[in-house]
């Protein structure tokens, strides 16, 4: 007597779950992606402030812009819905808000003057803006989450828009004032040329994990909420600009202590694990 092989028949919760799963991870999540949405309209608020020449009110925005793109990712993590329209809409949203629209800000505020120096420079922030987010994409899961590799878009456009709030305030030193223009062009080319660079700069992602904190940590962090409350433009440049160097700082001591630069430490890994092509054989003629 021969017994036959009865097809396996796939039971309809095992069906069920399967194709929920194929529509959640193709789905578009309503929250998630208003922030993202909001990150964009507040860029584009500012560009149209820069334009009617509220240059304050456009700096401001584009920091309203960092706070939303901050809370994006963490909602979408917080209520488990991410998805991969989420993460390319965010990606395209921060080439505008932290690409764009610092360069046209601060073109619009005093890289004008310089003539066709002032949008080159323009033009060079806003496209190192595009490769560093191009290149972040690339490298994702090959760079260790603890650094950034190179300035991250987000604080480069706190810089230079920091630096126009700044002197929007009048902040600067009245012997500083000539040279306006030729700062912000400093400024601006030195944020976006380390976008691009391979200098580690400290991302925080690991102090997540962290349940407490020290009792002087508090006190750190209620001493700096007062000074910055006192001064925000000149503080919060400040800090921006002492970040915007930590990660040059980081290089300087891994090569006094003789240790390799984590960034440089993980593609060299990662191009080590890729397998080696072998070349094709040519055929005879």
């Amino acid at each position: 007597m021969t017994t036959q092989n009865t097809p396996h028949r796939e039971s309809i919760a095992s069906i069920s779950q399967r194709r929920f799963k194929a529509v959640k991870s193709k789905s578009i999540y309503v929250l998630p992606n208003a922030f993202t949405g909001a990150a964009f309209f507040a860029a584009f608020y500012g560009i149209i402030q820069a334009m009617n020449g509220n240059f304050s009110n456009a700096a401001i925005a584009v920091f309203f812009s960092m706070l939303f793109d901050g809370m994006d990712g963490r909602v979408a993590r917080l209520t488990h819905t991410q998805s991969e329209f989420g993460v390319q809409m965010d990606s395209l949203a921060d080439a505008v808000s932290f690409g764009v629209a610092p360069a046209l800000i601060v073109y619009e505020f005093t890289l004008v003057e310089l003539g066709k120096l002032g949008w080159a420079t323009a033009f060079v922030y806003a496209l190192c803006a595009l490769l560093r987010l191009a290149r972040f994409n690339c490298n994702v899961g090959v760079v260790s989450k603890n650094y950034f590799q190179g300035l991250p878009s987000p604080a480069a456009a706190a810089l230079v828009c920091g630096f126009v709030w700044l002197a929007v305030e009048n902040r600067l030193p009245d012997w500083l004032l000539p040279y306006q223009s030729t700062i912000a062009l400093v400024v601006t080319l030195y944020a976006g040329l380390t976008m691009v660079c391979n200098a580690p700069f400290f991302s925080g992602k690991s102090l997540a994990v962290v349940k407490s904190v020290p009792f002087w940590v508090i006190a750190l962090c209620a001493i700096a909420f007062i000074v910055i409350s006192s001064n925000t433009s000149l503080s919060i440049f400040i800090l921006f600009c002492i970040y915007a160097l930590s990660g040059f700082v980081h290089v300087f001591w891994c090569w006094w202590n003789g240790r390799p630069n984590p960034i440089a430490a993980d593609l060299a890994q990662q191009h080590e694990e890729e397998p080696e092509e072998e070349p094709e054989e040519t055929p005879e003629r």
